[in-house]
């Protein structure tokens, strides 16, 4: 039973047929919007004395999240998340790299500051942000029980994980002068970061949870979302040696997989993406001041001619638009500018139309 979402199982259905291109009674659509003041909860006032505090308090995390949880209307197939987060690059924190905390987000310093010390760079179990991480997520499964469902934390493996713990521009000449070193650092970090997501999902999983993280996708099974944001700054015959091996290795440990593509200069590498067989879906992310979705239409056509599935992210005003240029069978529409209760039913009863 998830509280916030009485009708979990059946939109569960959709996510299981959208994975497959298919359709149950209609795509998948979500959205969310604020609940009356009069239903709201409390939301927790920082009082820390330092950012780094903040971020590192576990119970001001598990609150902060319960809260916005609770205060939200996840309409369609909209699920209430809430998930430990420490900033994108936490995964490599567990090498030992420190986190800088900013108001919203975090980035870590490296701590590889040559190839003769990779030796002695090993993935640390009792990891200050390691033990932080399990610690949020003990407080969200413990607080959101039978209400919410509890994801697992934003992990970026591969060439991600590597340019964070050695500093990306140094990365860019590694690969043109140390390319066997890259390579081997890339395998062992898949291994560690195989285990890691392995924790993760084990402990949810007792707690009767269901595999999602960040992006709301989730599955009967393993779901993941394989990244390689690093990529847009080496060419395609680099990424396809060095990284491409990893994320394939990633994605046949999972059940369902939804590739994050993050920029233009990523596009590039589409065709090498959709032609990896255990890559059920896109997300498409054309990057700052780029974002609108109708800049990208043949995108989505590619995504759709190769047979596999995608979320695309219109306004609720737009979907006509959407409608007269996409079929519906693998499209999962992320809908911005949803208010109120009517709005949702709008949205609704225009996606089952565009299903009939």
């Amino acid at each position: 039973m998830v509280e916030l979402k009485p009708d979990f199982e059946q939109v569960l259905d959709r996510f299981e047929a959208w994975w497959q291109g298919e359709i149950v009674d209609r795509p998948l659509v979500g959205f969310s919007y604020p609940k009356d003041p009069e239903n709201r909860v409390s939301v927790p006032v920082s009082t820390h004395a330092s950012l780094h505090d903040r971020w590192m308090d576990a119970d001001f995390a598990v609150a902060s999240a319960s809260a916005r949880v609770n205060n939200t209307i996840f309409a369609g197939d909209a699920l209430p998340v809430a998930y430990p987060n420490l900033g994108p690059e936490v995964f490599s924190a567990f090498y030992g790299c420190p986190l800088v905390f900013t108001e919203t987000t975090s980035w870590s310093e490296p701590v590889l500051e040559d190839w003769d010390s990779v030796g002695t760079l090993s993935l640390d179990a009792d990891n200050q942000y390691h033990r932080k991480i399990l610690q949020i997520t003990d407080g969200l499964l413990e607080i959101g029980r039978d209400r919410f469902l509890v994801g697992y934390t934003d992990l970026h493996g591969g060439g991600d994980a590597i340019a964070a713990l050695r500093e990306p521009q140094r990365l860019c000449i590694d690969v043109l002068e140390r390319p066997d070193d890259v390579r081997a650092l890339a395998e062992r970090v898949t291994t560690d970061f195989l285990h890691t997501y392995d924790l993760y999902h084990d402990r949810l999983q007792t707690a009767g949870q269901h595999s999602i993280t960040w992006l709301p996708a989730t599955c009967r099974g393993r779901m993941h979302v394989p990244s390689n944001d690093f990529s847009c700054m080496i060419s395609q015959e680099l990424f396809e040696d060095l990284f491409i091996p990893g994320i394939i290795r990633e994605c046949r440990h999972m059940d369902r997989c939804i590739y994050h593509l993050d920029g233009p200069d990523a596009l590039r590498f589409l065709d090498l993406i959709l032609a990896i067989p255990e890559i059920d879906a896109i997300q498409w992310v054309p990057g700052a001041g780029q974002a609108h979705w109708s800049n990208w239409i043949d995108v989505y056509h590619r995504i759709q001619a190769a047979g596999k599935s995608f979320v695309i992210y219109p306004a609720a005003v737009e979907l006509d638009q959407v409608f007269s240029v996409l079929r519906p069978e693998g499209v999962w529409l992320a809908v911005s500018g949803v208010t109120d209760h009517d709005m949702a039913h709008g949205v609704l009863d225009a996606v089952s139309r565009w299903t009939a």
